[in-house]
C-alpha cells in the first residue's frame, strides 16, 4: 500500500521547470487548456471539492510549476488548471518522441461522427481475462464481448456500472484495468494505481499527464493527448465544445520501458 500518496504528486511538479510563463489559459465547460511558453496543456474540467475563493487570481503572467502545484488543491476546478499545466510541459511531442511515443493520425471530425472507441488496441490482453474500466467512456459496455468479465466503476453510476468505492474489492483480482486521466484531479490515482499493480493498467484519456514517472506507479502504458493545434484547442473550450478530438488534440500513447506488448492496430 502507498502510504504516501503525495508523493507522485510532488515528482510530477518537482520536474516542471521554474521560469516558464502561462501566456493564457481557460477553464471551460467541458475542457480546460493551458497555454505556457513551453507548450498546451489540456484536462476534463472537473467541479465540486472543496470551495475555493470567489476571487480567483489570473494566473497569466504566472510561473508554470506555480500552477501546476495547484494539482495537489481539493477545489477540483484548481485541481483541473493543475493538471492542464502539468500537461502543458509533460504532454510535448518533444519529450515524449524520445519515449517512443505512437500517435493517432489527426484529422478533422465531423460533428455527428462517432467517437473513437478507446480501448480496441489492446483486445488481445482482455481475452479471456477480467477488466475494470474506471470511468464511463463512450461504448464501454462494448468490451463486455472481450472478455470474460467486465466491470465499469463510475462515481455516477448508470446501466450495470458500480460504484467507485467498490474498486477496493474488485481491483487486486483484475487482469486488465483501464483508468480515466481525471483520476489524477479528483486524487483517487495513487490508490487506484496500487490496487491495480497486479494488473497490465493503461491511464486513458486526454487528461492523462504522460509522465514517465508514473510507470514508477505501477502504470504500464499512458494513452494520453498532445496539443495538436493550441488555436483550435482554445477556440473549442472557450465555445463550450465538449469534442477536441481530430485535429485540435492528437490522442498517443507511450509503453512502460522493457514491457512486451501486441496490439491491434
Amino acid at each position: 500500500m502507498n502510504e504516501q500518496p503525495w508523493e507522485l504528486y510532488d515528482r510530477l511538479i518537482e520536474d516542471v521547470p521554474e521560469g516558464i510563463a502561462v501566456t493564457d489559459y481557460c477553464l471551460g465547460l467541458h475542457w480546460t487548456y493551458l497555454q505556457a511558453e513551453c507548450g498546451c496543456g489540456v484536462a476534463w474540467t472537473m467541479r465540486g471539492g472543496q470551495v475555493g475563493s470567489r476571487n480567483r487570481p489570473d494566473l497569466r503572467g504566472s510561473d508554470l510549476k506555480s500552477v501546476a502545484r495547484l494539482a495537489k488543491s481539493w477545489n477540483f476546478e484548481e485541481a483541473t488548471i493543475g493538471v492542464a499545466a502539468l500537461n502543458a510541459w509533460y504532454s510535448r511531442k518533444e519529450l515524449l518522441d524520445p519515449l517512443g511515443a505512437v500517435y493517432e493520425e489527426p484529422k478533422p471530425l465531423a460533428r455527428d461522427a462517432r467517437k473513437r472507441e478507446a480501448f480496441g488496441e489492446f483486445t488481445p490482453h482482455m481475452k479471456d481475462g477480467k477488466v475494470t474500466v474506471i470511468g464511463h467512456f463512450p461504448h464501454v459496455y462494448e468490451l463486455a464481448e472481450r472478455c470474460a468479465e467486465l466491470t465499469v466503476l463510475e462515481r455516477s453510476c448508470s446501466e450495470s456500472d458500480l460504484p467507485d468505492p467498490a474498486c477496493e474489492y474488485v481491483l487486486p483480482s483484475q487482469d486488465v484495468v483501464f483508468i480515466t486521466g481525471t483520476t489524477t484531479t479528483n486524487k483517487t490515482l495513487p490508490r487506484l494505481l496500487d490496487l491495480s499493480r497486479n494488473a497490465l493498467t493503461v491511464l486513458t484519456g486526454p487528461s492523462v499527464v504522460n509522465a514517465p514517472v508514473l510507470f514508477d506507479y505501477h502504470a504500464d502504458v499512458l494513452a494520453g493527448s498532445v496539443v495538436n493545434d493550441p488555436e483550435k484547442t482554445a477556440f473549442a473550450v472557450k465555445n463550450a465544445q465538449g469534442r477536441l478530438f481530430g485535429e485540435a488534440v492528437q490522442m498517443m500513447r507511450i509503453v512502460k520501458p522493457g514491457l512486451d506488448l501486441h496490439l491491434e492496430d
